[in-house]
């Protein structure tokens, strides 16, 4: 028999005999006209499907639970809309349960323990109401805005073992509004399978299945990337299986798979990222290790799987918004597609970003990334000098940096947004705070420590800023930030007066990102103040070339130095290659 994962929705009328001895003919329309106008529709619109219909319920299928839950509370809101106008006494109420588990296929319909578990959980919600199971709490977290209270263990027929039972409260945003945000926003989503152990040791299933959950939840640090729970990856853990079939159950775009093989005091890893629409291959790696503290080796490949896992999905992720028309876009490709832009460095691209931001927004006012986004877009037109006043392009960058953060305080990416830009408003302290705080949420988002590095630099706390740089980019060693971060090394350098050392720093910058404004500054000062006039006019002209009407009181703006006198010697620097005043 054929069997797969599923999300199960099911609804049951309250009171259904009661209405229908009141008034058959006027129930069954009402009934009708509930389902063909809003159940039909919003099941649909969720993807999901109806497999069977009662007289007085249904029940249906959805391949992402996300979709399921946010179909039962935009159904739950819309009867309470529709019930508004009507008596109390002939108001048709309706409870729900969502579940996740595995069905057994026939035809068209669902049968198995994941239909029945639903059916019992419908059973137990009160009218108005939605009951959720433990594993379906797992997986949606605080993805739709709703909390989930607590009602306790129940004993249902035909389950075995007691099951936890949530009922489902919404927060903010409500409910249909968190349906439409999670539709517009559908931000990448990927399952982490359990790594098989292929050491023919049992002795070592819990170092592949402690590989496993880190690297779960190391994921799950970024807010990029919606990570199936532990509880529902480790379902399929021995089962045969295909990675279409698994994502399409799931209703994720991307799966990792990797297995554990142990010969004597080696350990071999391996690790495989598959794309679940095409089944292709996106990135693989091997890693051999000498098991010297086991916990330690369990901690550097899970590092290093992670590193190179985040970067390929959001790479891919960005492919696929690129290859679409902007029309067709949702609110996170919008944002993928204004962050290719951005990564270009060009006044025209930069612009572009900024108008598909502007829409972004609009579509999605509470939608953190774009206003994180676009704090880098504006950023990017101060650093490069693209924007007409730069004191109101930073203060717009910590207004949108703000935004984000309010709108989601543990995002890590809004978090190192407002640091920058703390910055960049000389609120040096502030930058830090932030930025700890974005790495303090994830250890591993490169932007952070990059970001840690430019503040460093411009405090001239050098030892400080080159760590904080060599970290970024060791976790991300393609990024596109990697010149900025390099340049808070570079200007680190500098203020300490190790001019050769920021020539070094700015020569590699530019062999790689040749337009790169910032090391073009730093490098033209440096030759200035080591005496070599003709290679730092010569790196003037190119800067120049690149910026035009730059000007010593620009760069003032521009560069946040801390100290008065560091600041003075950075400018002089630039004064004595050439820059106007």
């Amino acid at each position: 028999m054929e069997r797969h994962l599923a999300a199960i929705l099911a609804a049951d009328v309250v009171g259904y005999s009661r209405l229908m001895e009141r008034d058959e003919a006027d129930t069954f329309e009402r009934l009708r006209a509930h389902r063909k106008e809003l159940f039909e529709p919003e099941i649909a619109n969720h993807h999901g499907r109806i497999f069977k219909l009662m007289g007085d319920g249904l029940l249906a299928e959805f391949g992402s639970v996300i979709d399921a839950v946010a179909c039962a509370a935009a159904l739950q809101h819309g009867m309470a809309t529709r019930n508004q106008a009507t008596e109390s006494d002939r108001r048709i109420e309706v409870r729900m349960a969502v579940t996740l588990g595995d069905v057994i296929v026939e035809g068209d319909d669902r049968y198995g323990e994941g239909v029945n578990l639903a059916a019992r959980l419908q059973q137990i919600s009160k009218p108005g109401e939605i009951c959720v199971s433990q594993t379906v709490v797992d997986h949606v977290g605080n993805k739709l805005g709703f909390t989930f209270e607590p009602m306790g263990d129940h004993h249902v027929k035909n389950i075995e073992r007691p099951v936890r039972v949530y009922r489902v409260a919404s927060t903010s945003p409500a409910p249909h509004t968190a349906a439409r945000h999670a539709s517009l926003q559908a931000a990448p989503s990927i399952v982490v399978l359990p790594f098989t152990n292929m050491s023919g040791d049992p002795e070592q299933e819990y170092f592949s299945d402690g590989i496993t959950e880190d690297i779960i939840t190391d994921l799950s640090y970024f807010r990029e990337f919606l990570v199936i729970a532990r509880n529902t990856s480790f379902t399929f853990k021995g089962k045969p299986m295909r990675v279409g079939h698994v994502c399409r159950d799931l209703g994720v775009r991307y799966l990792l798979e990797g297995s554990v093989r142990k010969a004597g005091n080696r350990i071999r890893v391996t690790a495989q990222l598959i794309d679940g629409t095409t089944e292709a291959h996106l990135w693989a790696s091997r890693y051999d290790r000498n098991l010297d503290d086991i916990f330690q080796v369990q901690d550097e490949i899970t590092q290093a799987i992670v590193r190179s896992v985040a970067p390929e999905t959001l790479g891919a992720e960005t492919r696929r918004s690129q290859a679409m028309k902007l029309d067709d876009l949702n609110v996170w490709e919008q944002v993928l597609r204004a962050r290719w832009h951005i990564n270009l460095l060009t006044k025209s691209d930069n612009e572009s970003a900024e108008k598909i931001l502007a829409g972004a927004i609009e579509a999605a006012p509470g939608f953190a990334p774009a206003h994180s986004a676009r704090v880098i877009c504006l950023l990017s037109g101060v650093l490069h000098a693209w924007t007409e006043s730069i004191a109101a392009t930073i203060a717009a960058a910590h207004d949108a940096a703000k935004t984000a953060v309010s709108l989601d305080g543990n995002d890590a990416n809004a978090l190192a947004g407002l640091g920058i830009t703390c910055l960049f408003a000389r609120k040096h302290e502030f930058a830090l705070d932030y930025l700890n705080r974005a790495i303090g949420l994830n250890p591993n988002l490169a932007t952070a420590h990059g970001y840690l590095a430019a503040v460093h630099g411009s405090m001239g706390n050098a030892a400080a800023a080159a760590a904080a740089a060599d970290k970024a980019i060791k976790i991300s060693p393609l990024d596109s930030a990697k010149p900025l971060w390099l340049a808070g090394k570079g200007i680190g350098a500098y203020i300490n007066e190790r001019y050769d050392e920021a020539i070094g720093i700015c020569l590699d910058v530019l062999r790689e990102y040749p337009n790169f404004g910032s090391a073009l500054r730093q490098l033209a000062a440096s030759y200035a103040m080591i005496g070599d006039k003709p290679r730092a006019e010569q790196a003037m002209s190119q800067l120049l070339h690149r910026m035009p009407g730059l000007t010593i009181a620009k760069v003032r703006q521009i560069v946040p130095v801390m100290a008065a006198d560091a600041q003075e010697r950075w400018l002089e620097g630039l004064r004595r290659a050439g820059l106007p005043e």
